[in-house]
């Protein structure tokens, strides 16, 4: 429970942060349509509630203290889950929002196929998506949760696991036919596609095969899609997870580089993860019970039957 005591009133806190953002009480009047000097009250009522200096002021300058650009970056964050929240709910008032970061080909190639059931189930979410391939932070992030592939634990963050993946060396049947390999050591001397995310992929994959990694380059793609695509061009091989692109290997446009040889799980999996704060935010705990039942569902039937997902 909030006590009133320790709430300064919202717009002292609007006041700061425009004047916070702008290092300015002349620009900030202007952005909150008040006058420089109902600006300048506003920043010592607030400043003489929390017993602080938040700004030092030098001559015609202004510039935050060091307790003022941490309180600055707090109720910055505050401010702007409160304006969400309140866009969302007066947006869809027998809902929620949810705010969702993904992989962009997990997205298209495994979680949009799947989403109207999750809509039919939950007819008042909303789910706003975005893709990310860069690391993020919640703390500076807006996002309710993100499914990541990795490692499961996140500073701040509470997470499930989803599942796991295989990866196969895959091209094209033209660049097999022009590009004999025999086996791993012949795969080893080929054109390999790399995906900058997973720079590690080949090398472990090698591994796993019992050889020491070739260091040959090769080109490097920041998404499995355009890798795909390379290696459907007949650029060279590419690294890629059997579950994504088994659209590619059924119309044969893409085939095993090395056919007979099973499939290898990669290093890491694929997690739901949310800002601890979050966990009991209503849309992200139906989203993630939804989440969790269509992944075991996949992968209970690609153990049983083998076969490529819908």
């Amino acid at each position: 429970m909030f006590a009133r005591r320790d709430l300064p009133p919202t717009s002292l806190l609007i006041a700061f942060e425009s004047v916070a953002r702008l290092l300015s009480f002349t620009a900030a009047a202007s952005e909150l349509h008040l006058t420089q000097s109902a600006v300048s009250r506003q920043i010592r009522a607030l400043e003489e509630f929390l017993g602080i200096a938040l700004f030092i002021r030098e001559r015609q300058t202004v510039r935050l203290s060091g307790v003022g650009q941490t309180y600055a970056q707090e109720v910055r964050e505050a401010l702007t889950r409160i304006t969400s929240a309140t866009l969302a709910c007066k947006a869809n008032p027998q809902g929620g929002v949810l705010n969702l970061a993904i992989l962009p080909t997990f997205g298209t190639r495994w979680l949009a196929p799947r989403l109207p059931d999750f809509f039919q189930r939950h007819p008042g979410t909303t789910l706003n998506i975005s893709t990310r391939l860069a690391a993020f932070d919640f703390q500076l992030d807006p996002q309710d949760a993100a499914i990541h592939f990795g490692e499961s634990h996140w500073p701040g963050s509470e997470s499930t696991f989803l599942m796991n993946e295989t990866v196969v060396p895959a091209c094209s049947p033209e660049f097999l036919a022009q590009n004999p390999i025999d086996g791993v050591p012949g795969l080893s001397r080929q054109s390999l596609i790399h995906l900058a995310s997973r720079s590690g992929a080949w090398p472990a994959w090698f591994r796993t095969q019992g050889m020491e990694p070739p260091e040959a380059p090769g080109m490097h793609f920041d998404q499995f899609a355009t890798a795909a695509q390379a290696a459907v061009a007949g650029i060279g091989v590419a690294l890629l997870p059997s579950f994504l692109i088994a659209r590619e290997l059924q119309q044969g446009e893409l085939v095993s580089a090395v056919p007979g040889l099973p499939p290898v799980q990669s290093i890491g999996a694929y997690y739901l993860v949310w800002p601890t704060r979050r966990a009991n935010y209503p849309p992200l705990a139906a989203f993630r019970s939804w989440l969790q039942d269509k992944a075991a569902a996949f992968t209970r039937g690609e153990a049983v039957t083998g076969a490529a997902p819908p």
